[in-house]
């Protein structure tokens, strides 16, 4: 829309778009990514708060897992959504440290603002912020230290660290053991380096008894039970049998008319399709199988001949458990009876049927060296049971991270001390006003570990001085917040540790996420969508042109 001269106003934009450009667009939008990383605020760290989330079906969910949060509040506003991107990536990328990437992004945006009030022009500030990351990245590199495979000892703290902020510590002593364990049994060694499929770790919950009598299952654990009551519920020295196969006859493909003119020949075709059927449950007692998992439907007849022959069956199973089994038992999937052979059976030393509650499991225990396995949570309540998945999820990829990258960082706050020491050092040399934005992502980076001396109830000023004092001596690079004692001390001693890859992924996503909200300078929104309430006059506003309100009252967005 344009004026020349005072001459009537030419609508370029469809009636009722709203527009906000300028300053007040980028003001809009980081006010927004603001408001969102302060929500997440309290939860960061061991001392974090819970957030109590509130469905409008009235569903409620109790946790301080900043990608449960993220992914729960129904945010509407275009920039704060990009943070709530920015916590998926982190999940799907990494598994933990999403709350620090949300307020990390936060901070970069608050202390870029202060930029832009000064009339720092944004290009320079997203190429400062630029070179500020690769700084980080290369800080994060020279501090970190290796870790082997075979070191249960580090590997566990790693992953009780990450479940020393989630919402069981009652149980996280027992819980890491079963993490570690359950990530060790599926890892494998490819090329030298070790590959770790979380995929290959079942999650099953079942409401009841106490989060320390959850456990590992060195197999499968399927929500399903025994096909038939004639059949046995427990076999000992399991021979399983993978089918993709149905067992039954099978119709077929063509409309077909049979003349049947006595009833012996009726009865001669009923005996045929039980022989028929007989048939392939004797090619399954051949192959010397006493336990079949079945991928498709099995009829009733075949069922009473596998439970006349002890042969326990569950019918069914899908395709994705079929692959699980087959990694845990070490069974080939057959896809038909004639391919039954005993070197394409699995083992397992029991296959039994548990009855928990009104429910009834099929466990496959102890299966030799399994590529798969279960991890069965039990607790008091369905609240406590989704935030211990919500826990063990994280946990489970912290593992995987260091094991597969053999890379750790100190915790408490200790390595983005470092950092900010660093890229201040690094500022320096490079010099104009990029070196301004370099400052103020140090000061961002500082967030992390004044954020979590706020949540620990400890005087953040002089924790932060104190830290940065101990960064400043030779041996200080590992120097943390113990936010039991509010004192600073060796993270290292404390085993207060994390993986590499955390803190390459917080770093790499809060950036990018913060220079794509910087280089905004103009938000159009179409007829019929909110907008972020615009100044009155000014370019932005558009209310003054007579006739045409709808183009200046934009509505607040809802964030």
């Amino acid at each position: 829309m344009s004026t020349q001269g005072g001459q009537v106003p030419v609508l370029v934009l469809k009636e009722g778009t709203g527009r906000t450009i300028g300053r007040e667009a980028q003001r809009s939008n980081i006010m927004a990514a603001k408001i969102v990383a302060e929500t997440v605020k309290t939860t960061l760290g061991p001392c974090g708060m819970d957030k109590m989330l509130v469905t409008g079906m009235g569903d409620i969910a109790i946790t301080n897992d900043g990608a449960t949060i993220m992914k729960e509040l129904d945010v509407q506003h275009p920039a704060a959504k990009m943070l709530v991107e920015v916590a998926k990536a982190q999940d799907n990328e990494v598994g933990d440290g999403t709350t620090t990437a949300v307020v990390l992004s936060g901070e970069l945006l608050s202390k870029a603002e202060s930029l832009l009030d000064k009339n720092v022009h944004p290009t320079v500030i997203i190429e400062g912020f630029k070179k500020a990351s690769e700084k980080a990245q290369e800080i994060l590199d020279s501090i970190a230290m290796p870790v082997t495979f075979d070191d249960d000892a580090t590997i566990k703290q790693i992953a009780l660290t990450s479940l020393n902020s989630k919402g069981i510590n009652i149980a996280q002593e027992h819980f890491t053991k079963l993490l570690v364990d359950a990530v060790k049994q599926v890892a494998e060694k490819v090329d030298g380096k070790y590959k770790a499929d979380l995929d290959l770790i079942k999650v099953v919950k079942k409401h009841g008894k106490s989060l320390d009598e959850s456990e590992l299952v060195k197999g499968m654990v399927l929500d399903k039970e025994v096909a038939s009551s004639q059949m046995p519920k427990i076999i000992d020295n399991a021979k399983i049998a993978l089918l993709n196969a149905k067992l039954e006859i099978e119709k077929t493909e063509f409309d077909a008319k049979i003349n049947i003119e006595s009833p012996d020949q009726m009865q001669l075709f009923l005996d045929e399709e039980e022989r028929m059927i007989k048939d392939m449950v004797t090619a399954v007692q051949k192959s010397g199988a006493n336990v079949v998992f079945c991928e498709k439907g099995i009829d009733d007849m075949a069922l009473h001949f596998l439970g006349k022959a002890g042969i326990l069956t569950v019918k069914s199973v899908s395709s994705g458990d079929i692959e699980k089994l087959a990694r845990a038992t070490g069974a080939s999937i057959a896809a038909s009876v004639k391919d039954l052979k005993a070197d394409t059976l699995g083992n397992a030393k029991r296959v039994e049927e548990v009855k928990i509650g009104d429910d009834k499991l099929l466990y496959i225990r102890d299966c030799k060296n399994p590529k798969a396995v279960t991890l069965v949570i039990r607790g008091a309540s369905n609240h406590v049971i989704d935030e211990a998945e919500r826990s063990l999820h994280d946990g489970l990829c912290v593992v995987r991270n260091v094991i597969e990258d053999g890379k750790i960082t100190a915790g408490g706050g200790a390595t983005e001390a470092e950092i900010a020491k660093g890229l201040r050092a690094y500022a320096v040399k490079v010099g104009g006003r990029e070196q301004l934005a370099i400052e103020v992502f140090a000061d961002a980076v500082e967030a992390i570990p004044l954020t979590l001396a706020e949540n620990a109830g400890l005087d953040p000023i002089d924790i932060m001085v104190a830290l940065r004092s101990e960064h400043e001596k030779k041996d200080g690079k590992r120097m943390g917040i113990d936010v039991s004692t509010g004192k600073i001390t060796c993270m290292c001693e404390k085993m207060i540790i994390e993986p590499l890859r955390v803190k390459q992924q917080v770093i790499k996503s809060a950036t990018e996420a913060t220079n794509m909200i910087l280089k905004i300078d103009d938000l159009i929104s179409i007829k019929g969508s909110k907008m972020p309430p615009a100044p009155p006059g000014g370019m932005g506003g558009m209310g003054g042109m007579g006739g045409m309100g709808g183009m200046g009252g934009m509505g607040g967005m809802p964030y």
